[in-house]
């Protein structure tokens, strides 16, 4: 399995789907939050919510919005995730593909801009805020931070909210990084509470949220899911509708035994599961390129 990934890759006909979990590979010492729970500590320590939510990550921001303002929010996260942690080897390992047309980060970090620095020829699409970007769903970044403005109509005709189309500038990006739930940098876009998502779900379906670009790069491609769970109907409708319409084969490394609910998505979704932790997986698919030593699995890739 590891070795059609290899060539799924070479060929340009892989997208990698980071999620938090991929933090874990920094170390015991890594200060950024590496899953939903750990982040919404980092919110209710600089928030007092109710206890009933206070585990509840959407719904302990959207409290933290109604009663202190947005800013709160987008100022706990971005002192949160704004770190010097360096990328990981297998970020490191993402940014020096030839052929990497997409790749996805669900998380808020800004680790593949950080990796993906030194390549030419990519940028940024992240998903915005409704509650501080009315009418946009996503926004274009260049590789310096510097954001691209496209022109586009945000509405249609009949006043409802429209895709914006890719700046013409993005067709010679080779590499497009997609952050559909935004990110730190550049310039701390977070789709975070209740009310952002509900502004999300209800168009999901009919794809309004998704960049037109992603929708024209995933055409065929198999999606390798890192660091990702799909516990909750947030996750997993998330990762079925940016898969959509792509191929009909793909990848999760999964080594916890998956939820009831999990499990029905890894077959719906016809998601092949790789029971090996996250770490041992990515030693081995990046050992060609850092020369580490092959490890013991517990379940080969």
């Amino acid at each position: 399995m590891l070795d059609e990934i290899h060539a799924a890759f070479d060929r340009g006909d892989v997208v990698p789907y980071l999620g938090p979990g991929v933090l874990t590979l920094v170390g015991a010492d890594c200060a950024l939050p590496y899953s939903p729970e750990a982040l919404v500590g980092k919110l209710t320590a600089a928030a007092t919510v109710p206890h009933k939510i206070r585990n509840n990550l959407t719904a302990a921001a959207q409290f933290i919005e109604n009663f202190k303002h947005r800013k709160t929010i987008t100022s706990v996260m971005t002192k949160t995730f704004t770190d010097a942690t360096p990328p990981t080897a297998l970020h490191r390992w993402l940014a020096v593909r030839p052929r990497l047309p997409l790749f996805v980060n669900a998380w808020y970090d800004d680790l593949p801009q950080k990796a993906l620095a030194g390549r030419s020829a990519w940028g940024m699409v992240q998903g915005v805020s409704q509650a501080e970007h009315f009418g946009a769903w996503v926004h274009y970044f260049r590789p310096d931070g510097s954001q691209i403005e496209s022109g586009a109509r945000v509405m249609d005709s009949s006043g409802a909210k429209a895709p914006a189309d890719a700046p013409d500038e993005t067709l010679s990006w080779t590499t497009l990084l997609y952050q559909p739930i935004g990110s730190v940098a550049p310039a701390s876009n977070f789709i975070i509470s209740d009310s952002d998502y509900v502004e999300i779900l209800t168009e999901i379906d009919i794809q309004t949220p998704i960049p037109e670009a992603v929708r024209s790069i995933r055409r065929g491609k198999s999606f390798l899911f890192l660091g990702c769970r799909f516990s909750t109907q947030l996750e997993r409708n998330f990762a079925r509708q940016i898969m959509k319409r792509s191929s009909d084969r793909h990848f999760a490394v999964l080594p916890e035994t998956p939820t009831r609910n999990e499990a029905r998505f890894l077959r719906e979704q016809n998601i092949v599961r790789i029971d090996t932790p996250l770490d041992v997986f990515v030693a081995k698919l990046t050992a060609d390129a850092f020369g580490a030593t092959e490890l013991a699995s517990p379940a080969e890739a």
